[in-house]
């Protein structure tokens, strides 16, 4: 009998050619394992009328996970470090009214922050469908935007609040959803860790 949950998933899999859980080299605690397709935030329907180039979803889904090699590695840095420099923290006052999402402001939140580097990296080359954009809650219960990087080894999050880059399990986060990969504008929600 299929639940309600597996018809959309096959429904959602049928229209974009994506498979909800894309193969990887391992399945462990070091990658995200996508749970239940999900509605992209607002802000994000919003990215992608600004910025339609940043959202298109690729013919077809090819590879999955990169190998991170030692200039990958370095590239990945090296790009996290300047866009956590060249962008001016300033908290969104406004809620969900305020949020714009800006590739390259001289200021702004981090969902600026994580579309930028997003799109630098897009920008050298890395194929988008390593680089997913992920919405966590830090704190107490402050929504926050990071970018993941699915490498062989493990998915790494990029994120405004340090310069370092951790594997996804290593941070102190709440993980809500993330971008699917192979079909941007789609999401999933994210299984528990422990999961």
């Amino acid at each position: 009998m299929y639940s309600i949950r597996r018809v959309s998933v096959a429904v959602a899999a049928a229209l974009t050619g994506a498979t909800l859980n894309p193969p990887v080299a391992r399945a462990s605690v070091e990658h995200i394992r996508f749970e239940t397709p999900s509605l992209a935030p607002m802000a994000y329907t919003q990215f992608c009328v600004r910025y339609p180039t940043e959202c298109r979803t690729p013919r077809q889904f090819r590879g999955g996970p990169i190998k991170l090699s030692v200039d990958r590695k370095n590239e990945m840095t090296r790009v996290n470090i300047a866009i956590n420099a060249r962008i001016a923290p300033e908290a969104n006052q406004q809620g969900l009214a305020g949020e714009r999402w800006l590739i390259d402001p001289d200021r702004g939140d981090c969902n600026d922050y994580a579309v930028t580097k997003r799109h630098e990296l897009v920008t050298r080359g890395w194929p988008a469908r390593a680089l997913l954009l992920s919405e966590v809650v830090i704190g107490g219960a402050e929504h926050h935007l990071v970018l993941v990087v699915r490498t062989r080894d493990a998915d790494l999050v990029l994120d405004n609040i340090t310069n370092k880059i951790v594997p996804w399990f290593k941070t102190t986060y709440r993980w809500v959803r993330i971008q699917m990969p192979g079909a941007s504008r789609l999401w999933t929600t994210v299984a528990n860790r422990s999961a």
